[in-house]
């Protein structure tokens, strides 16, 4: 019936879409979202239309164009009508298996309102289908119940995630369904990530070698060196991220927290072990999960009821969901690439909020405890990611609001009395199951950042200022603190000293020495040639 509708439009343009059709027919605005050019939504966001499901849109939303052509653009990906679907539950779900891939969520939602007796009949009229056997096996992952369907005797082995469209790990068989349970997590969570043309970009860098060649002809001493200085910097940016201006003693206690990432498996324990570095001996906030609700956001000035930006998982779901995080992280150790193993587990982690203070701190921690856990960064350095966030603020800030607000819509919650917010729905799945893909991206262009620009800076200052020290105490006789105050005026005057450091702090220079000294900054500093 629905390739049919496609057919009369093409002839006369005059077909009467109202029908009994659940589906929506030819649309240039959905939901809001405008297309490109008119054309039929089909796969997830057609099953979100039709059956009312509480679950956010995808990201990249598919339709049928009217046009022989395929479009990708506005947020769409527009496919010929020689691929649609049949007009029924089973033809929608097997197009956005096909091109779309899992999304668990809306599968969830999806499986929570069709009658089990319909995704019965549906799996046993095609048992030996690739296709009903995977949606087989995700209902009952899913809904944690069995079917009432013989286990399957036929059919060759097939995937459950199609590693060409999304990340898996190697996975295990599944003997009732016969398919191979890929999934890189579990009903408790498990985030997946889409193979992006720019994720495969960033794969095929192979950054994690490049950083290895970037300190391998450096002296080990320099490589201590600016390990120690980026420690420092990752972790003053992290509480910048924060608008916190730390005391050095704390400064100090979260470097030594990160300086020993990796080295301690992933807990429940770890986590509140890190929050207490993180708080301090602040009395005002509890230590440990939450107890209440939690969201981001500010208050009403007059009235104090919350505006929220985020609502934190509720209180009741943290542990299942924290269990289930640690469980994804050994599911994946080795088996994925770390920096998306990295942006899944962190980020879910600041999704869940689960605590009520040190959540933003912990989940970079998170980011760098799983490089390190899986052997990404060179032994003893800490990549400066915080840094490279906090350049980037925007697009930080960005990437974690886009998904707390396309959530924020089917949550059903009321304040109470001291300001807070209590949620009156079920919203587990949100945190559990969801799009990965644009903290994956977001993470490692910060790692790039951090590999391919920060840590060769870094390096390259430390053995240019070896070079500059050596030179000036070669010349004179000079301690080192004097060395670098001299560096720091030459430094902060355009490579020149300046005539009241000439006539107080290096009186004893000579012009030509100075002018000596000026040359060599250059030449080191500024790459330019000595005459």
């Amino acid at each position: 019936m629905y390739k049919s509708l496609i057919i009369q439009y093409y002839n006369d343009n005059s077909g009467d879409y109202s029908m009994d059709n659940i589906f929506s027919g030819p649309v240039t605005v959905f939901h809001g979202f405008l297309l490109p050019e008119e054309a039929f939504p089909v796969g997830y966001v057609a099953l979100i239309d039709a059956y009312q499901l509480p679950a956010p849109f995808p990201r990249l939303k598919m339709a049928i164009g009217l046009k022989h052509s395929i479009v990708k653009k506005m947020g769409w990906h527009l496919l010929t009508p020689r691929h649609q679907p049949e007009e029924t539950l089973i033809g929608h779900l097997e197009f956005a298996l096909k091109y779309e891939g899992l999304d668990l969520c809306i599968l969830k939602k999806l499986f929570e309102v069709i009658d089990r007796r319909t995704i019965e009949t549906i799996i046993q009229e095609t048992i030996t289908g690739s296709y009903s056997r995977r949606i087989w096996f995700l209902y009952e992952w899913l809904m944690g119940t069995l079917l009432d369907i013989p286990d399957a005797k036929k059919g060759n082995y097939v995937l459950v995630v199609n590693p060409k469209q999304q990340v898996a790990i190697e996975g295990e068989n599944s003997r009732r369904h016969r398919v191979v349970n890929n999934l890189p997590g579990t009903p408790d969570f498990c985030p997946l990530i889409k193979r992006t043309e720019e994720l495969e970009e960033y794969l095929n860098l192979n950054l994690k070698l490049k950083a290895l060649q970037v300190i391998s002809d450096i002296p080990k001493d320099v490589v201590a060196r600016a390990a120690a200085f980026l420690l420092l910097k990752d972790s003053k940016a992290s509480f910048s991220i924060e608008n916190e201006t730390p005391s050095h003693d704390r400064i100090q206690r979260w470097g030594n927290a990160l300086r020993e990432a990796g080295k301690s498996p992933l807990s429940k324990e770890e986590l509140i072990r890190l929050q207490h570095i993180v708080i301090g001996s602040r009395g005002f906030v509890k230590i440990g999960f939450r107890d209440e609700g939690g969201f981001i956001g500010e208050h009403d000035r007059e009235t104090g009821t919350p505006i929220v930006e985020h609502i934190s998982a509720r209180y009741e779901d943290i542990d299942s969901l924290i269990s289930g995080l640690i469980v994804y992280n050994k599911r994946v150790s080795q088996k994925i690439d770390p920096v998306v193993a990295a942006a899944a587990i962190a980020f879910g982690f600041v999704i869940i909020h689960p605590f009520s203070d040190g959540n933003g701190r912990i989940h970079r921690y998170l980011i760098h405890h799983i490089l390190a856990e899986h052997g990404y960064n060179p032994p003893g350095m800490i990549f400066p990611i915080s840094s490279a966030m906090l350049l980037r603020i925007e697009e930080y800030a960005s990437v974690l609001k886009d998904y707390s607000q396309s959530i924020l819509p089917f949550m059903r919650w009321e304040p109470t009395e001291d300001h807070n917010v209590r949620v009156l729905n079920s919203t587990i799945d949100y945190y559990r199951y969801f799009d990965a893909t644009p903290y994956v991206e977001f993470l490692y262009h910060c790692v790039q950042q951090t590999i391919e620009h920060d840590l060769p800076e870094e390096t390259r200052f430390l053995v240019n200022y070896d070079r500059f020290r050596e030179t000036i105490q070669n010349s004179v006789e000079m301690p080192d603190s004097t060395v670098f105050l001299l560096y720091s005026f030459i430094s902060q005057n355009e490579g020149k000293l300046s005539k009241r450091a000439r006539e107080k702090e290096f009186l004893q220079l000579t012009e030509k020495e100075i002018g000596h000294f000026e040359a060599v900054y250059d030449r080191l500093f500024n790459n330019v040639a000595l005459e």
